[in-house]
């Protein structure tokens, strides 16, 4: 394979969700833990992401979500951050990623971010003037030795790796909760399928594993069959 082996993990709602409203104000990260129920379990999802690859794929929108633009800088860790980003990240959100990353890797189409500015040794930009992620994993395996990769990132974006085939795995933690709403972000957006013409897009799945987890929570396991 000419890419990085990929896995989609998240954690949604039983109703596919991944976000507990339709405003960046309101993040799974932040309600999850105010909510009896859901508060006691939690802990599992981030125990397991702890075990996930050591490069992961995100998006600048959902790092300007959890702050990382007017953060305090971090601790280094050994995971290598590849992050999608046009608009959403400002010069500390850069500064943030680089500091928190073993490689920090943005992928761009603005020929104008400020992540151009960054003198920053572990910064590397793939800038593309319109977004392959095909291309873009192609680089990543060839250029940075990036074998599996870890994929994070929001409904849309989702939807364009399965839509591209991008996907060999998905690692689901399903909180016991329904979130409902037609504009909150579910596990895979981006447009819908409108004819049996578009059915090869489909990401047909067979199942590895099913763990019945503490306080109602499950983790499902599937491999991306075609």
């Amino acid at each position: 394979m000419n890419r990085p082996i990929t896995t989609l993990f998240m954690l949604m709602s039983v109703d596919g969700k991944i976000s507990t409203g339709a405003t960046d104000d309101l993040d799974v990260d932040n309600d999850f833990p105010l909510i009896a129920g859901l508060s006691e379990g939690l802990h599992q999802y981030y125990e397991i992401e702890q075990t996930t690859d050591l490069w992961t794929l995100n998006s600048g929108r959902v790092q300007a979500k959890i702050g990382v633009n007017t953060k305090e800088m971090p601790k280094k860790t050994p995971v290598s951050f590849v992050i999608i980003d046009n608009q959403h990240l400002n010069e500390n959100g850069i500064k943030y990623l680089c500091a928190l990353s073993k490689k920090f890797v943005l992928i761009t189409s603005n020929a104008k971010h400020p992540a151009f500015n960054a003198k920053e040794e572990n910064l590397h930009i793939i800038y593309q003037k319109e977004l392959s992620l095909k291309d873009a994993l192609i680089k990543l395996k060839s250029e940075y030795d990036c074998e599996r990769i870890t994929i994070q990132t929001g409904g849309t974006l989702n939807g364009l790796f399965l839509r591209e085939k991008l996907f060999d795995y998905v690692d689901i933690v399903v909180a016991p909760v329904l979130i409902g709403g037609k504009d909150t972000s579910t596990l895979i957006d981006g447009k819908s399928l409108v004819s049996q013409k578009e059915l090869s897009k489909l990401g047909v799945l067979k199942l590895q594993e099913c763990v019945i987890l503490e306080n109602s929570y499950l983790r499902l396991c599937y491999e991306v069959i075609h």
